[in-house]
């Protein structure tokens, strides 16, 4: 298979490429430096803008609290059916999607790699079964590990080298890609119905603290070089004042950072920037946080930007779960997955005229206006729980155009405007910086080498949009933009053209990519886990592992770590 893609504006911040008008070819799916057009199909790309196919680091598509999730709300079914075609499979959902609707919506907005953020190990055999189910992009997974019950008592004594030896060995097991931390030592108190409110608090049951944990799970991440930073669900999400948290957690990790390289991701940070003593004086802490980070290079994060619309929540964040289900007293689901983590899904409708919720619209998009290097700011909505990724689009209009920004601003709460400075923000980002925000950031973030650029030897994943950067005025014309990117004109995944003008016009299964990563000495399993299995888990310690038929199609990474 041979493609030429002509004459288009290309956006590629990886290579340093800004609306350039050149060509790209892909050959046998990869992008290569030139092949003979007679040989090739041809898309004349002239007065269109081409970019690498986008990549998602924080999207909860599969596993246990997704499934839960559709089952607990049948209603956001019937309300959105993707009909059956010659070539798609049907399927429902808006905000919790089924597996072959993610896969089709994802393909017709241009993504062509989305990380699941959120895994139980004990689910990962049924995660993959519903990753190898979405079709139209790769995707790989991240096991929930700050606060599994080995990782507490390697870290309670000390041993960071066996710890780092066990998560080598988990990441092999479960088909893993990064190491996730939820509310770190949270989850484990939410086991007693308890919580930690400050990084110094005291897990039960363990002599650590969150600051602990994550500290040392970040040394544990350099041991091993994985290409992915620890990624963090801060303690006190969702809670007013909880931006100070945010600071501290920040900050605690400033040591770590040798080599200007980050060292941690924080998701969805919108949920983490939150002044006031309570919900009534609730208001944005976006700048405090961005000024945080605009003089430190140790972070990276993404968004969780708010929409306007009904949606689900969950997370394996389950006091916090149990806190908003206090809050709406809309129906809860809480999940306790025995040893390991936990779980909580509430449905939930962020409304214009509710005061918190117009506030924290705005302090999304104050956060990644005001983070001054987009390579630092990634754009999610932590779907679903801020609202579902097919708004991406949305956002993508109002970062680029203060007049949609305040178009909406101005419907909102007026007690929001007070409470946020999104309105003295003039700050309109470029093509360029959206592909920053949408491929090529993430795409390093992630350490994935072949994904977010269109280099020679990258994955032929391109996405195509019917926007001439030369013709229009991006923040006049943000409805363009906006309808630009929901229906890409074309979709190309491994040079195979999937989508044309948002229609898909084939099926095709990515791959699964899992960190295989070699130590000096394997984890040394000992006597006492396969007691504590038959003691605590529902499994036997030989039926744990994921085997390669759980994945239809796999694209390991070996990694070699430093111990």
């Amino acid at each position: 298979m041979e493609l030429l893609i002509k004459n288009g504006f290309v956006f590629d911040p990886i290579n340093g490429i800004n609306s350039e008008k050149m060509d790209i070819a892909i050959k046998n799916g990869k992008i290569v430096d030139s092949i003979q057009e007679k040989n090739a199909k041809v898309i004349d790309a002239s007065g269109l803008t081409v970019m690498p196919g986008g990549v998602d680091i924080h999207s909860h598509i599969a596993g246990g609290e997704v499934n839960a999730g559709r089952l607990l709300r049948p209603e956001d079914h019937v309300k959105d059916v993707e009909r059956k075609t010659a070539i798609t499979r049907s399927g429902v959902g808006y905000s919790i999607p089924s597996t072959f609707t993610t896969g089709y919506r994802y393909s017709r907005m241009g993504y062509t790699t989305i990380m699941n953020p959120s895994m139980s190990p004990l689910e990962a055999k049924h995660t993959h079964e519903e990753l190898s189910d979405i079709p139209m992009v790769d995707k790989a997974s991240y096991p929930l590990l700050g606060d599994w019950w080995f990782v507490l008592e390697y870290l309670q004594k000390g041993d960071l080298e066996e710890c780092a030896r066990h998560i080598a060995w988990m990441m092999e097991t479960v088909k893993g890609y990064a190491i996730k931390i939820v509310n770190p030592g949270g989850l484990e108190s939410w086991g007693f119905g308890r919580n930690v409110h400050s990084i110094d608090d005291r897990v039960p049951g363990f002599d650590v603290t969150p600051r602990e944990i994550i500290c040392g799970l970040c040394k544990v991440n350099k041991m091993l070089n994985l290409p992915h930073t620890i990624h963090l669900h801060t303690n006190n999400l969702g809670v007013p004042g909880n931006y100070a948290t945010t600071l501290e957690t920040m900050k605690c990790l400033e040591d770590l950072a040798g080599d200007d390289k980050p060292v941690a991701h924080i998701t969805h940070l919108q949920f983490s920037s939150y002044k006031g003593r309570d919900w009534r004086t609730m208001k944005s802490g976006a700048e405090e946080i961005a000024n945080y980070v605009n003089n430190h290079s140790h972070l990276t994060m993404d968004m969780g930007q708010v929409i306007f619309t009904d949606t689900t929540t969950m997370t394996a964040d389950g006091p916090f779960q149990f806190n908003l289900y206090n809050l709406t007293g809309h129906k809860w689901v809480n999940h306790d997955v025995e040893t390991e983590t936990s779980g909580g899904i509430v449905p939930f409708r962020y409304r214009r005229k509710n005061v918190v919720n117009a506030t924290q619209w705005s302090i999304g998009l104050e956060l990644a206006l005001l983070i001054k290097d987009p390579w630092k700011i990634f754009l999610t909505t932590d779907h679903p729980n801020g609202g579902p990724f097919t708004a991406y689009p949305k956002i993508i209009a109002w970062l680029i155009s203060k007049k949609a920004r305040m178009a909406t601003l101005k419907r909102t709460h007026p007690k929001a405007i007070k409470r946020s400075i999104l309105s003295s923000i003039d700050r309109e980002m470029s093509l360029y910086e959206i592909a920053v925000v949408t491929r090529g950031g993430t795409s390093k973030a992630l350490g994935l080498k072949h994904k977010g650029h269109l280099g020679v030897g990258a994955d032929g994943d391109v996405a195509i949009y019917d926007l001439n950067p030369e013709s229009i005025d991006l923040p006049t014309d943000y409805k363009v933009v906006r309808k630009a990117f929901s229906r890409a004109k074309y979709t190309i995944k491994g040079g195979q053209v999937l989508v044309k003008d948002g229609e898909v016009l084939q099926e095709m299964y990515g791959k699964t990519m899992w960190l295989n990563v070699e130590t000096d000495e394997p984890c040394r399993i000992p006597e006492e886990m396969k007691t504590k299995f038959r003691d605590y888990w529902t499994v036997e310690f030989d039926n744990y592992p994921v085997s390669d038929h759980y994945l239809r199609s796999q694209s390991p990474i070996t990694v070699k770590a430093s111990i």
